[in-house]
């Protein structure tokens, strides 16, 4: 049996879900520190997913299929807060040559958005099931999105500084 919910880091992750949906949710009126707020909350989810215990070679549950509507609204409203900070470029070496892939923190937010949201309603019917949803979700998904949301806000915090400095 899976008891990957019933310890303090699969708690503290339903917390911290429960605070970054709260806070997406909310942006219609999100203060200047919103991106802040944000990049901490990142850290604290991505903390609290890789303390989970359980395999993560497991089939994922059946999930309802995506809302696509839902995901385009949220996505674009986030596109219009960000504007310019949005968007992002990542530059790997593969096999010896440089190669550049862009992204985008809207992107990256919705998908973490709809995921986290997910397995909020999971966990009030089984909590198990949410915590391997999470689990093997940010392993096979929006754990990509959480890693390249946490670098460009960091980027933008750091780019910042130095304008001030």
């Amino acid at each position: 049996m899976d008891n990957a919910f019933h310890n303090n880091e699969s708690e503290d992750l339903a917390r911290c879900a429960r605070e970054f949906c709260y806070l997406v949710d909310g942006l219609q009126q999100a203060g200047s520190d919103w991106l802040a707020q944000l990049s901490s909350l990142l850290v604290r989810i991505h903390a609290a997913v890789i303390r989970l215990e359980g395999d993560t070679d497991a089939r994922l549950p059946e999930a309802p299929g995506p809302d696509y509507d839902s995901r385009f609204e949220l996505y674009s409203r986030l596109r219009r807060l960000l504007g310019e900070r949005d968007h992002y470029w990542m530059v790997f070496d593969s096999d010896g040559q440089a190669a550049e892939l862009s992204g985008s923190l809207a992107d990256d937010i919705t998908d973490i958005y709809f995921e986290l949201k997910h397995g909020l309603e999971l966990l009030e019917k089984d909590p198990q099931r949410a915590a391997r949803q999470w689990r093997i979700g940010y392993h096979r998904h929006w754990g990509q999105h959480l890693v390249d949301a946490e670098r460009h806000l960091y980027e933008l915090q750091v780019s910042r500084a130095r304008r001030f400095s």
